[in-house]
């Protein structure tokens, strides 16, 4: 019996990752909406505590307006970033004369000799790829915008036929009232997470941002906005967020100054925010465990590319919020969070 049990689970798998993998022009710009649903039925409730709002504009024109706004933000900040690694890649060729600047300066300062190591890793390093890399990524996810419109469109449509549905398919009321209950949970915990998560990252990119501009790094909104993203990652988000825009101005200007700017700067505002706000305002909203956010990159990272990476921290989180709710996953659950707290 434990063989057939094993079997099984491996052919289920088996077949997910399949699915997964061949299925990306379809699964990702749904995964996409639905996130964007969630920000804006939260979106939606923030501006329902308004009395007037909630009591005289209907349900309909607040999602539209709220679906407008965050679609156009996006529209926005993709075109922005498009435009900035389009010119940091063509800037990054200046810089390679300072790879042996840094190069001596290192020999000086740790009398060490390691001129000729960084220099053949710099040689095989292609910073280029990766950018037009994380261009190609971007592109192809306006190109299903109109998908993820769509998608968006139908969710907001099932929201409201979802109640009659489960009428119909729970007879007895103590059934649809758990299922309800449990689906409530869901959609708060999601929208809390996704919606709160945002805001800090918001605000840590906002304020390293400015530190990014003072010290005059190239395309300070693509650093910020990887940033934004490593901050939805826990522990490491934020020190390769830290690392990368730092590493990138000893390149740039060839001096530690700059260097060390950034790394203490940006890093104070990430362990101030991550220390001080985010435990404030995310309360008891799930965590996953660093660890598990790790493996989640790689293997989301391993079926969709950047995407699936951008998309792992969010994926896992959802999982675990769904896992919480029944009884036979809840231990899974436990595994997965920070602190078993679920």
């Amino acid at each position: 019996m434990k063989v057939q049990n094993t079997a099984a689970w491996m052919i289920i798998a088996s077949l997910t990752i399949i699915t997964l993998v061949y299925g990306e022009p379809i699964i990702v710009p749904f995964i996409i909406a639905l996130l964007i649903w969630f920000v804006v039925k939260k979106i939606r409730n923030l501006i329902d505590k308004v009395h007037f709002i909630k009591k005289y504009i209907p349900t309909w024109i607040k999602s539209i307006l709220a679906s407008f706004f965050i679609f156009s933000l996006l529209m926005f900040a993709a075109e922005i970033l498009i435009v900035s690694i389009e010119n940091l890649s063509l800037s990054y060729e200046r810089y390679a004369s300072n790879v042996e600047i840094v190069a001596k300066k290192l020999n000086e300062l740790f009398n060490i000799d390691i001129q000729e190591e960084i220099t053949d890793f710099m040689k095989d390093f292609d910073f280029s790829s990766y950018l037009k890399s994380l261009l190609n990524s971007l592109s192809e996810i306006l190109g299903n915008m109109v998908m993820i419109v769509f998608y968006t469109i139908f969710l907001f449509i099932e929201e409201g036929l979802f109640g009659k549905k489960l009428k119909l398919i729970f007879k007895d009321t103590d059934g649809q009232s758990d299922y309800m209950l449990i689906m409530r949970k869901v959609d708060k915990s999601m929208s809390s997470y996704i919606s709160l998560k945002s805001l800090i990252s918001l605000m840590t990119t906002t304020l390293s941002y400015f530190i990014l501009l003072g010290v005059g790094i190239d395309s300070p909104l693509f650093w910020a906005f990887l940033i934004f993203v490593f901050n939805f990652i826990p522990s490491i988000g934020p020190i390769m967020g830290t690392l990368l825009p730092a590493l990138f101005s000893l390149l740039q200007f060839g001096e530690f100054v700059p260097f060390l700017v950034i790394l203490f700067g940006v890093g104070t505002v990430a362990v101030l925010v991550g220390s001080l706000v985010e435990p404030k305002l995310m309360g008891n909203t799930l965590n996953i465990s660093p660890l598990v956010a790790i493996l989640s990159l790689a293997i989301w990272g391993s079926i969709w590319g950047i995407v699936g990476m951008l998309l792992s921290v969010p994926i896992t989180v959802a999982m675990i919020i769904v896992f919480s709710q029944f009884p036979s996953t809840r231990s899974i659950a436990i595994l997965l969070s920070e602190r078993g707290r679920v």
